[in-house]
């Protein structure tokens, strides 16, 4: 069980990467890799914990699953909070800059800490994001932005991380 959890867990990991090609739905890769996270899920907590190379290939798996996750949940969940603002009329924003090496910095940073058994570090990594992005979250896109991207950003890498933690636990 601990292998087919590996394997979902990279399976996971690669499809939040695939592009979409036009016409094709763009949530696809999120659904497809939520749906194998949590799969993976349920097999780490039926399997037990992994030692050896099952234990770091496990914990390595699942930071990168925390990265690559999020390219595409983020946007997902950006254009779901895009559609309900475009209702009221509201003129389309541009992304922040530097949001996607940011995001998957943080995703990694989030994922590590918790395998390590250090949350507080998440609170770390969120106070140096909000400091490092303080200037431009004066206006109230940019700061709308920052909060839902950063929300499913850290509940991505939450559970990517918490499937890396049923497995060596």
């Amino acid at each position: 069980m601990i292998v087919a959890t590996l394997v979902l867990l990279a399976l996971s990991a690669v499809a939040a990467t695939v592009p979409t090609a036009d016409g094709v739905r763009r949530w696809l890769p999120t659904a497809v890799a939520s749906s194998l996270l949590a799969a993976a899920a349920i097999l780490a907590t039926m399997a037990g914990p992994a030692y050896g190379l099952g234990h770091a290939v496990g914990v390595v798996l699942s930071v990168v699953a925390a990265a690559a996750g999020g390219t595409a949940s983020v946007p997902t969940v950006f254009r779901v909070a895009r559609r309900r603002s475009d209702s009221t009329g509201g003129d389309p924003v541009e992304p922040l800059r530097g949001g996607l090496t940011i995001g998957v910095l943080e995703r990694v940073a989030v994922a590590v800490s918790i395998l390590a058994g250090w949350p507080e570090g998440i609170a770390v990594v969120l106070a140096v994001k909000g400091l490092a992005r303080y200037p431009e979250l004066r206006e109230s896109h940019a700061s709308e932005q920052f909060i839902i991207g950063t929300f499913a950003s850290v509940l991505w890498a939450l559970a990517a991380a918490g499937v890396g933690t049923a497995l060596i636990t």
